[in-house]
């Protein structure tokens, strides 16, 4: 799927409701869905924990809390890209608290192609996360796989009274004979033993 087929969904906290429409035109449906507004750090752990978004923009400060920590926390969750937009003058103090969690810092006032471009560098990110997440998953998968085939080997050292490198090429014989993955061999074994 290409970037430009990509669809994001949005959580936004803002108690600003001049901001929350500003920012609604620079999110067409078609790109940003869905897109969920809240006015305050509460209401935006509870929506975080409805579901997960791919992107969060917290307009600072809210009625609760100035978001900061609530930025650190959700930028530390693993499919959320976060972006911060704090006044001018506090901007370089607050980046230094958030950029190692890879929040990403935008002074306001700002302008709407500025904000353009600061959605595009979220795409970027959230990208590149997925990716990560696809690479994670696939040596969790191949770790698991390992494991199970590791287990039922020592079941046919233990039963067949084989040794580890015959037990090996058992399963992988008849992974090859059968057409089958190494993992299906090695749990219809566990199955038959246990």
């Amino acid at each position: 799927m290409s970037l430009k087929e990509r669809v994001y969904s949005v959580l936004i906290v803002s108690a600003a409701e001049s901001f929350n429409e500003a920012l609604s035109a620079l999110l067409p449906n078609s790109k940003y869905s869905p897109t969920h507004f809240v006015s305050n750090i509460s209401a935006a752990k509870r929506a975080l924990a409805e579901r997960a978004f791919d992107f969060v923009i917290v307009n600072s400060p809210l009625s609760d809390d100035i978001g900061t920590r609530f930025a650190i926390d959700t930028g530390n969750s693993k499919e959320t890209v976060v972006l911060l937009m704090v006044r001018a003058e506090l901007q370089a103090e607050i980046y230094d608290k958030v950029a190692e969690h890879g929040v990403f810092v935008l002074p306001k006032p700002t302008s709407k192609p500025t904000m353009a471009i600061a959605l595009s560098w979220l795409s970027c990110a959230r990208e590149k996360l997925r990716k990560t997440e696809k690479k994670t998953l696939s040596i969790e998968e191949k770790m698991e796989e390992i494991r199970i085939v590791n287990r039922a080997k020592w079941i046919l050292i233990r039963e067949l009274k084989l040794d580890e490198p015959e037990a090996h090429r058992y399963i992988e014989k008849q992974a090859m004979d059968r057409c089958v993955s190494k993992r299906v061999v090695a749990e219809e074994i566990i199955k038959t033993y246990t």
